[in-house]
This record gives structure tokens, sequence and C-alpha cells, in this order.
């Protein structure tokens, strides 16, 4: 049998944090990690593999426009280099184009709302949930706002 191919995608930061919480689970698989370029990210290639798109800050949204279209084009060659058979992602914007991509080629999304929202929705959250395979969340009173989540519990 064929082992799937996992993508794995997050921006920088807490997303990534936690993205990297389940190494556990994707070391037993073929997987890529994308995440955005900075210093810190820039070391994670000695230990994995990842393609880095651009830092995308929403404070700036003329420069943010231009970024996010750039990462939607890298995202579509990234996912066509590896052809992943799921995506897994902790959000936040960066991951949002790549989940799309991975609907038009029929593949499984998943989504891990961030631990850091128990009362409310992330943007990334609202914009995948409709078309995620499986949208996890990881406090149970989100289920309140995403009724078909599955409550995982906290991945730290």
């Amino acid at each position: 049998m064929k082992q799937k191919k996992l993508l794995l995608i997050s921006s920088i930061g807490g997303h990534l944090t936690q993205l990297l919480q389940l190494e556990s689970i994707f070391e037993n698989y073929r997987y890529h990690i994308v995440t955005e370029k900075s210093s810190i990210t820039k070391e994670l290639k000695n230990k994995y593999s990842v393609s880095l798109l651009l830092y995308g800050a929403r404070n700036y949204p003329f420069r943010y426009m231009f970024k996010f279209s750039y990462n939607t084009i890298k995202s579509l060659c990234i996912f066509l280099k590896h052809r992943p058979d799921i995506i897994i992602t902790t959000g936040a914007h960066t991951a949002v184009p790549m989940c799309y991509i991975a609907k038009l080629f029929r593949k499984k999304v998943v989504f891990i709302e961030s631990f850091a929202k128990s009362t409310s929705p992330t943007l990334s959250g609202r914009l995948v949930y409709p078309i995620s395979d499986l949208f996890i969340v990881q406090w149970e009173s989100m289920k309140e706002i995403y009724p078909k989540a599955i409550y995982g519990g906290s991945i730290y």
C-alpha cells in the first residue's frame, strides 16, 4: 500500500509551534512543511523538508495583497511539486490558499483551530471550515461555533 503524503502548513509563531507538536504523527509519513520565511524558520531546513513563503503581516494591506497573491501562486507550485494526499494546517492566513488548492485537486484538508481561540473563530478557520474534511477544535466551547468540528483537546 502506498504511503500517504502529508503537506503541513502554517504561518510562523504559535501556529507553527502547534503544527510542530504533531511531529510524532507526521514523522511516520512522507511529509513536507510549508511556513513563512524568517530567521527562525530558515533553521527548520536542517531538520525537516521545508518550503518557505513570504512573511505577510496584514497590518500593511496594500503590501499584503501582493504578498498574498505571490504566496498563492507559490503554494500552487509547492502543491504540484509535492502532490500531497492530505493538507494539515493550524492556520492562519498563509494556509488558506493551500487548503483551497487541495480541494480543487480533491485532496483531504484537516484544519486544527488555534488553541488561543476558546470562544471566537479565527478568520482562517471561518474560511476553511466549509471545505475541510476534518475540522478539529482544542476547546469544547468551540463546538458551538463549529458544530461539525471534532473536539481533539490540546495538542500542547
